[in-house]
């Protein structure tokens, strides 16, 4: 995306979007591990505590969640790089929240949050494991495809959990 888009979403949402102010390792592991089960995110899983941190304190790094009351519902990282660009490095929705029309809105906030760092582009990466509404709800608020590329890689043959014994995703 290389403009920032006129959006008609209202200012007003069902949940309060609050920037993390003080990293935790633990709090982005919990969202990865959380929001990325259904969707197959195991990269980052072996990660140890102080690859956890030494990713969250980096200044380019913004890590925004979405609560309804004290819930956590979603969440996004943007990573701020040269040029005048942001990554959207991770987006989704815990799973209990998904199909409730909250990922456009969630999108969009981050879309917003990512143009207010950026000045050229910003951009995010997709996959055939992302949730079915994932690319509709890029192009649709405004992404173009970019590049399409073959990647293999060996993931778990079962859906992954946030911890063993989780209810599995739905």
């Amino acid at each position: 995306m290389t403009n920032r888009p006129e959006t008609s979403e209202p200012d007003t949402h069902s949940y309060q979007l609050l920037k993390v102010e003080h990293p935790l390792p633990e709090l982005n592991r919990f969202l990865y591990a959380t929001v990325g089960a259904p969707c197959m995110w195991y990269m980052r899983l072996p990660w140890k505590w102080q690859q956890w941190q030494d990713y969250v304190v980096r200044k380019s790094i913004e890590t925004w969640v979405a609560y309804q009351g004290a819930t956590p519902i979603g969440y996004f990282e943007l990573e701020k790089q040269p040029r005048g660009n942001t990554e959207i490095a991770y987006f989704g929705l815990v799973p209990e929240f998904v199909g409730q029309g909250l990922g456009r809105l969630l999108l969009q906030d981050a879309i917003n949050k990512a143009w207010d760092t950026a000045d050229n582009r910003i951009w995010l990466h997709t996959c055939t494991l992302d949730h079915a509404n994932a690319l509709p709800n890029y192009l649709n608020r405004g992404f173009k495809v970019f590049k399409e590329e073959d990647f293999e890689d060996m993931i778990p043959a079962e859906p992954l959990q946030p911890w063993e014994g989780a209810a599995k995703p739905t």
